[in-house]
Formats: structure tokens, sequence, C-alpha cells
């Protein structure tokens, strides 16, 4: 190994953490120009209970909020994980949004301060899988607010089936007035961005886009027999000569490669999981509850499949050496299951 994998946590925040190279990555992904840029704090305490939500890097680049997440396997709640992610970005903005006076009351002129609330910037959040397309084959994925008109307008069969092009152009003129309705600040909706970035896409069909060579880095990364010579056209390049010299075997330390040992225990372990719990796991249980005839056979099936695939698993990964937070984190079975089992 000549180079650390940056698409593994530490890595990937090891070298996010230079604001030179993060703001070129945004720079080379948005295809813009960035003419300001301030990093914010990953760690937060949403609430009194709530344990602390860390994003991997967070920034604010020309108005705009900005995380950017590295995604690993495949995690089952990732889509709601990520939009909790992405609100939570816009929730955060209370700490610094500026007051504004109302007068309450006009004949004493008595005034109130309230949070000005237009002075809110919209969010934009990338999330980077490794793996995992969601079932795309494009690089990217974008998801934003809009009227409902439009998903109506697309879905309308009636529009679509022998269509009558006045009748379609009516309709996607009401539609375009909706969508350019900038009333009370309506076009900030659309204006907040979740973009999710597949990089097993990105590095199979590559077509020039100034961001390809940022997957490509990784992937050429994540090899563990990767050697210098992978690494010569990213060379002369002041942003990835950085980042070599931050991923370089020689800086790293004995904990860096017990980390990356077990890092690379963990996914190969994940991903039998993943094919246990998509495959064998799911048509199990689906038999099972088809013989029995009815919905609560195949819930029933299926969930105690899914269990004890899971405490399979959860063995297995505890004979390769992972710790006891590992594996909790990898199956979502509590300490305690797994004591019960260690234990029999």
């Amino acid at each position: 190994m000549y180079m650390a994998p940056l698409n593994y946590d530490r890595f990937f925040k090891k070298v996010f953490s230079d604001d030179k190279i993060a703001q070129r990555f945004l720079e080379d992904f948005l295809d813009v120009t960035i003419t300001s840029f301030e990093k914010l704090p990953e760690k937060h305490r949403v609430t009194d209970d709530a344990a602390i939500v860390e994003f991997d890097y967070r920034c604010k680049i020309d108005n705009t909020y900005t995380i950017i997440d590295m995604q690993q396997w495949h995690k089952p709640d990732l889509v709601q994980r990520f939009y909790l992610y992405h609100t939570l970005n816009t929730g955060l903005q209370l700490e610094t949004l500026p007051s504004k006076q109302l007068i309450i009351d006009r004949k004493t002129r008595k005034a109130k301060d309230v949070r000005d609330y237009r002075r809110m910037d919209p969010v934009l959040t990338l999330i980077w899988l490794v793996d995992d397309t969601l079932n795309f084959q494009e690089n990217y994925v974008g998801y934003t607010m809009a009227p409902e008109l439009v998903m109506e307008f697309i879905k309308d069969k009636r529009l679509w089936y022998k269509p009558k092009i006045k009748a379609l152009l009516e309709e996607r003129s009401r539609v375009l007035k909706a969508m350019s309705n900038r009333t009370k600040y309506l076009d900030f909706m659309s204006q907040n961005r979740l973009l999710f970035i597949f990089q097993k896409n990105i590095v199979k069909q590559e077509n020039g886009a100034r961001y390809e060579k940022w997957f490509r880095f990784a992937e050429k990364s994540r090899n563990k027999k990767n050697v210098e010579n992978d690494f010569t056209e990213f060379q002369g390049d002041e942003v990835f000569d950085e980042m070599m010299r931050r991923l370089y075997k020689g800086a790293l330390s004995e904990d860096d490669f017990i980390y990356i040992e077990s890092e690379a225990k963990m996914l190969k372990g994940m991903k039998e999981w993943e094919e246990i719990f998509f495959h064998d796991g799911y048509l199990e249980g689906h038999a099972e509850g088809h013989a029995e005839g009815h919905a609560e056979g195949h819930a029933e099936g299926h969930a105690e499949g899914h269990a004890e695939e899971k405490l399979t698993v959860a063995r297995n990964l505890l004979n390769m050496g992972l710790s006891m937070e590992q594996i909790t984190q990898a199956t979502g079975l509590s300490p305690e299951d797994i004591d019960a089992f260690v234990h029999e």
C-alpha cells in the first residue's frame, strides 16, 4: 500500500480538514468558482437528550451552508439520516440568525425583538456514496423542494399518452408560473439541494467532468495493493499533492495501520451481512410467510431469519477480532444481545 484509502472515514476527515482541499472539491464538483468560504463546526448537540450529531465536513460557501459526508457501506437508513442532517444544517443557523424589531402595540410603540428568518441561507448537502448507487445509473442525483404541481404534471398520463400539444403547453406554462413564484421568498425552497454522489458509477463511465478526478483518486487509493505509479496523473496539482502528502504511507502512524486493518475487516463483514440480508434472509422469510399464506407469517419468518443472520454475522465479526462497538454498529444488535450468545 502506497496511499491510505481516502474513502475511510479517518483519512477522509484528515484530507478534508484542509480548507483549500475542501474548497477545490466543491468547485470541481459544482463547476463554480467560490468567492467566499468559511469552515464551520462539525459536532453539535441538537437537544439536551440527543446524541451528538457529527458531520464529516461542514462549511459555508457563497451564502450556502454546505455539508460533505462520506458513506462507505449500504446503510438502510441513509436516506432518512442524511435528510435529517440536511434539515439540521438549516436549523443550526438559529445560532447566528440576526434579530429584527416588531412593533406589537401601535399606541405605546412597544417593540419586541424576533428572529429575522428572511436571513436564512439555503443548504447544500453532498453525500459521497462509495459502493451504493441507490439503483441509479447516473453519476449523481439531486433532490430539491418544488411545487407539487411539478410532480402532478410529470405523472399525469393523460397529458403524455397521445398528447395534445396545446393542452401540454398550457399545463407546462401553469407549472412554470408556480415554480417562478418568488412571493415572500418562495424560491428559497428550491435553493436547498440534497445530492447523492455515486463513486461506483463515476469511475465506470467517465465523460470528462471536472469532478471525476477526485473519485478516480479515491478508487485507486481503495486498492490495498496500490503503488506509486497509480497516482502519477495527480502529481503536480497543488491540491492533490497535499492530499497525497497526508495519505502517504510514510506519514501514517502505527495506529493508522491498525485502523486500516480493522476497517477492512468490518467492511468485509458488512458486505457478507448485506449479501445474507438482501438475499438469503429475505428469500427465507418470504418463503416461510408465503407458505403460511398470510402477512403475519411473512413478517414473522422474515424477522426470525433476519435476527438469526444478524447473530451469525456478529459471531463472524467477533471471530475476526472486531470490537464490541464495531459489531453493534455493523449489525444493530445491542451489547447485551452479543454478550448473550458469547456466553452460550
